[in-house]
């Protein structure tokens, strides 16, 4: 997460050019969304299972980052591929991200859902940051029960989630693409009720979320996902990728939002 809102500085003070960064995560991470509660979270769990925990700087709910490809896009607000509304331009990037899936062979579609009258953005703050996953009336603490409006889903399943922060640097879009795995394991570290509770948001989840090996029928190991999302921005896009590794003060501004930001009670858990 620091290094996305690094490049996010970069790309603002036109140090770096918008960028498509693809990445994975160790040890697994639990991720909440910018303004979710931190008690949606069984700490008391989370300690046991050995994975970490980071709020993010974008909307949306919890996601557990393991056995997964996460993507971001980061880009100045006069690249014309992110500029409109955040749906405007979440469905351009869409097109890319459904061209990746079908080039892996999931019949993936963007799944189209009709908005509440005048939606507004999930959250801002004094800074001008405006943080909104795509359009969803969800309040279930799990990002990958319930799809949101554009998202990309195989047969009615989410398979990537995906949220966006605006911010006077830039825009900043990333997501989870959970390429294999039991997708429930999430449900061991958030908070619920009782047992029964647990078991059945269980069961939801496995009818409304899937990976690329259930929805492929095979495998499919970060490399070969990693291509053919190189592929897909590039042909849909109309764009040419340049791989390049992080600038040295993108790498120092990292290490410095680790530290100030990232790693602390005060962002991670919302402390005033």
């Amino acid at each position: 997460m620091a290094v996305d809102e690094a490049i996010l500085e970069a790309v603002g003070k036109e140090l770096a050019p918008p960028t498509l960064r693809l990445y994975a995560w160790q040890p697994a991470c639990l991720s909440l969304g910018y303004a979710q509660p931190i008690t949606d979270v069984d700490l008391a769990a989370l300690a046991l299972s050995g994975w970490q925990l980071v709020r993010r700087p974008t909307g949306g709910r919890a996601i557990l980052h393991i056995d997964e490809l996460t993507y971001s896009v980061i880009a100045p607000h006069s690249e014309p591929r992110v500029q409109g509304s955040v749906l405007e331009s979440y469905q351009r990037l869409a097109q890319a991200l459904l061209k990746a899936l079908h080039l892996l062979g999931i019949p993936a579609q963007a799944h189209e859902i009709t908005p509440p009258p005048a939606p507004s953005p999930a959250f801002s703050n004094s800074n001008g940051t405006m943080h909104q996953s795509t359009p969803s009336a969800n309040l279930n603490p799990i990002c990958f029960e319930v799809p949101s409006n554009y998202e990309i889903v195989v047969d009615g399943k989410k398979i990537i989630g995906s949220a966006q922060a605006r911010r006077k640097e830039g825009v900043l879009q990333h997501g989870s693409f959970p390429l294999f795995g039991d997708i429930t394991r999430i449900l061991q570290v958030l908070s619920f009720a009782d047992e029964m509770s647990r078991q059945k948001a269980a069961a939801r989840l496995v009818q409304r979320a899937t990976t690329a090996e259930l929805a492929s029928g095979r495998v499919i190991e970060w490399d070969e996902a990693a291509r053919a999302f190189i592929h897909a921005f590039e042909d849909t896009l109309q764009i040419r990728l340049v791989r390049s590794d992080l600038s040295g003060a993108e790498l120092v501004r990292a290490d410095e939002l680790v530290r100030e930001k990232y790693s602390t009670l005060q962002w991670n858990h919302r402390l005033d």
